[in-house]
């Protein structure tokens, strides 16, 4: 890698920590059970958290900014671990009905992930000040390098959530 490409590299180090660490470790021993669990009040379950934050690695990041189909309409159709696509707009009806089947989520997220850091991986510095269009998706008009931290912090918002989940469940939440 050369020196022009370092802020490629943290995006990608950042997206990585996110999902394959902060997400991944915090849904380890996740049970069925837990991921259907729904505390008073309202939100959204375990498993449509992680469900959401999934899909928008390969929805926003694949889809929208790559401009590739999305796993969930390609390799993985039929095959994401939801007996119901993702909602585009509000998703919080969706997140109270949803199914989630734990072991294909899983293997879709590592999936998503994957092709995320192959496609973080082909960028170089100066891709990520191109201004795209990222309207269809409600974000407006912005540099690829701020919606690629979006992307990120969203995963560790949803990770927070999840976290909670747990400790309401009494269980450990993060995986440190």
């Amino acid at each position: 890698m050369s020196h022009q490409d370092t802020a490629v590299a943290l995006a990608r180090s950042q997206f990585q920590a996110a999902y394959m660490g902060w997400l991944e470790g915090t849904m380890q021993g996740v049970t069925a059970e837990q991921a259907t669990w729904r505390p008073d009040g309202r939100s959204a379950p375990i498993g449509a958290q992680y469900a959401h934050a999934v899909a928008a690695v390969d929805f926003l990041l694949l889809g929208l900014a790559a401009g590739r189909p999305p796993l969930a309409m390609t390799t993985f159709a039929g095959a994401t671990g939801l007996n119901e696509p993702h909602p585009t707009g509000d998703w919080s009806e969706w997140a109270q009905r949803v199914k989630v089947d734990l072991g294909a989520l899983h293997a879709y997220a590592l999936a998503s992930y994957a092709a995320a850091d192959e496609y973080l991986g082909s960028l170089h510095d100066e891709d990520l000040a191109q201004v795209k269009d990222f309207s269809a998706a409600g974000f407006g008009e912005q540099a690829l390098g701020a919606f690629i931290t979006t992307i990120i912090l969203h995963a560790t918002a949803h990770s927070g959530e999840i976290a909670v989940l747990k400790g309401l469940q009494d269980l450990k939440g993060y995986p440190f």
